[in-house]
């Protein structure tokens, strides 16, 4: 009956804008007062005029007014009638003024004038009246001003809480701004929609499941835990979770941000607190959610300044009291998320307020396998997408960038008008991702598209003869992203330990580009920034973090709780000179072995070049046909994934069982300079 009878009455209308109507009254009340209040409508005349008026009879009525110096005139009925009166006379907006006062007189003292006017000898002499008027111009220039700025600060408080809603008057800024989802409010994302976090959903599905049934767990003498802290990088689905909690727990679900605490006024952050967890006390049991928690998490007394109050470790000491404190209820469990966790106070992390750390990484292969099932469910995919292709080719994607990469070819896809999304659309929305937007537009001179097609074949080449550098995916030419005018996409294994070989190698793979650049011109050019920058932080992370050098030893200087802003060294000065001294031969002993690498393959770097000119992207296949199979017999992790039964590497073993015809010869080496 109720939705009835809201369908039946009218909408509402717009509301209208009261500070408009407010302004407008303000402005009419001044007016008014200063219309009321002034006497410039009144004629001023001197003494001796008066005197004759009160002579000729002509006065009813004679003020003194004390305060303001000023003796108000009032003319009798009969002397309003009379011409030499009603020239001097001014009518009002009203009407005409036929109850004075009619004239006003300036007097120098108020006791020279009323013994003035006591010697005049006159006919039905009015008596002389004595008053004290209010200015309320100027009580209203004192006071009304004040009230009008009050009104003000408080139409702008309204609007920095957020209006008339709840939480939105002044005296209500301490109220908390958690979202509430229950029965009648309900998430509709569920555990079915979260993929590549198994462990992840175990964990946090056991507590909806001691909220649902705790009579499962507490008669084994088991406690509902109080805390869980969801841990990641940014994209790898913490908030996804806690939404999937909120749809599948029969329990209220507060869901908010850290940075809903702070506020400009001091206090507020502590008072939201305690009116959140008042509010999940009364709804008890249930879950709040807190996103970004270090917004007010972070470690008590970093980077505070001596004698300072900071607004954020009072919200956190009120935080820290209500999970664990001196009178903590039970049933109220917290998940938050965050994806820096090294800026945690110790005290929010100890059990009893946090007692599981639920780490969710990026997800493996087999993880980006159900991210992209998921995500593929809505979109129109041609029979030649290979899920399993996908998920080998986008190591290292978080989630959202998987999600990103489905949207992308959809849109690819819908540009080009097709019906379905092929496999193309997804290897063009991967190269989106990972290179940025084709810039097919861009000025590129010969000279310099020599260049780049030089240097990308540099670490082609480079990788395709190093054993323990990664597998060649796509090589382009093609300018993307800000700056990047070429790129190498490579095909990284499933690892977590990394050997000296392996980053010897992977820093020889990145000085592909500058050994060729200097072996086929002679010159070097800045088109190596990325992988120069990618080299250094590689040796000085050989030397100090990882203690893979035998001149430094077995030491690491990495401190993973110091802060980014430590402007001291854990070592000496001759310790650094040392380490520089170190990484400087690693980089050279790598570059000078690229160098001899490259030209020894001098044919096989200019047939690849020659052929990135022409056709500006090649593929793993196209090497394999231009020189020759890799000679390091090792499945790539896809291969691995497949159990080596990818319907493109049995195409390329067909090939190879009739001569290589195409692989070119070492002796052959095409001239990539231009000079005949």
């Amino acid at each position: 009956m109720d939705k009835e009878r809201n369908k039946m009455q009218p909408p509402k209308g717009p509301r209208g804008n009261y500070q408009m109507w407010v302004i407008l009254i303000a402005v009419a009340v001044i007016l008014g007062v200063v219309w009321a209040t002034s006497s410039s409508n009144l004629k001023e005349i001197d003494q001796s005029r008066l005197e004759s008026m009160i002579r000729a009879g002509d006065v009813k009525k004679i003020a003194l007014i004390k305060d303001q110096e000023l003796v108000e005139v009032t003319l009798t009925a009969d002397a309003l009638k009379n011409a030499k009166y009603t020239e001097d006379i001014k009518e009002s907006p009203l009407g005409s003024n036929t109850t004075g006062p009619h004239y006003k007189v300036k007097v120098i003292s108020v006791d020279n004038f009323d013994s003035w006017y006591r010697n005049i000898k006159a006919d039905n002499k009015p008596q002389l009246t004595s008053e004290v008027r209010i200015n309320f111009f100027k009580e209203f220039l004192s006071w009304g001003l004040l009230l009008l700025l009050l009104i003000g600060f408080w139409m702008l408080m309204r609007r920095m809480t957020g209006g008339g809603g709840p939480g939105g008057q002044i005296f209500n800024i301490g109220k908390s701004k958690a979202a509430l989802f229950d029965a009648d409010n309900k998430v509709k994302i569920t555990f079915s929609d979260v993929a590549g976090l198994d462990e992840a959903k175990e964990e946090v599905q056991e507590i909806v499941e001691f909220l649902k049934t705790p009579l499962k767990f507490t008669k084994l003498g088991g406690k509902i835990p109080k805390g869980a802290l969801l841990v990641g990088p940014p994209g790898t689905g913490k908030t996804l979770l806690a939404k999937a909690v909120a749809g599948e727990a029969g329990v209220p679900f507060f869901s908010l941000s850290g940075s809903d605490f702070v506020e400009m006024f001091v206090g507020v952050g502590a008072a939201r607190v305690r009116d959140l967890f008042k509010q999940a006390k009364e709804k008890a049991p249930c879950i709040v959610f807190i996103d970004e928690i270090d917004a007010i998490g972070r470690s008590r007394g970093r980077g505070q300044m001596p004698g300072a109050n900071d607004e954020r470790e009072n919200t956190l000491n009120s935080l820290l009291v209500e999970m664990d404190g001196f009178a903590t209820d039970s049933g109220v469990i917290i998940l938050a998320a965050t994806n820096r966790p090294d800026v945690l106070d110790s005290a929010l992390l100890r059990p009893g307020r946090f007692d599981r750390q639920i780490s969710i990484d990026k997800p493996d292969i087999v993880g980006r396998e159900a991210i992209f099932k998921v995500h593929l469910k809505p979109i129109k995919i041609d029979q030649s997408v290979d899920i399993k292709k996908l998920a080998a080719q986008t190591p290292g994607f978080a989630g959202a960038e998987i999600a990103n990469v489905c949207n992308e070819a959809a849109l690819i896809a819908a540009r080009k008008d097709k019906k379905t999304v092929e496999m193309i659309d997804f290897q063009d929305a991967i190269d989106r991702v990972i290179g940025g937007l084709e810039k097919k537009t861009k000025i590129i001179s010969p000279e310099e598209k020599r260049i780049v097609a030089c240097h990308e074949a540099g670490h082609a080449v480079a990788g395709w003869f190093l054993e323990h550098a990664d597998p060649l995916v796509k090589v382009s030419i093609v300018p993307r992203g800000i700056a990047a005018l070429g790129y190498a996409q490579y095909l990284p294994k499933e690892q977590f330990l990394y050997q000296t070989e392996q980053m010897n190698d992977e820093m020889c793979m990145a000085f592909g580009g500058r050994a060729a650049e200097e072996i086929v011109f002679g010159k070097i050019s800045t088109g190596a920034l990325s992988d120069l920058e990618r080299i250094t932080k590689m040796a000085y992370s050989i030397v100090t973090i990882y203690g893979m050098n035998k001149e430094i030893g077995n030491m690491s200087f990495y401190d993973s709780k110091a802060n980014d802003y430590s402007f001291q060294k854990p070592y000496s000065d001759a310790t650094a000179e040392k380490i520089d001294k170190e990484v400087k031969s690693i980089i050279d002993t790598c570059y000078n072995r690229t160098k001899s690498l490259l030209e020894k393959h001098r044919g096989h770097l200019e047939v690849i070049a020659n052929e990135l000119l022409q056709k500006e992207i090649l593929f793993q296949s196209d090497l394999e046909r231009l020189i020759g199979k890799r000679p390091f017999d090792k499945l790539t992790t896809y291969q691995q994934f497949t159990n080596g039964t990818d319907k493109s590497e049995e195409a390329t073993k067909k090939e190879e069982t009739r001569p290589s015809e195409d692989a070119i010869p070492e002796s052959e080496t095409p001239d990539l300079t231009g000079n005949k």
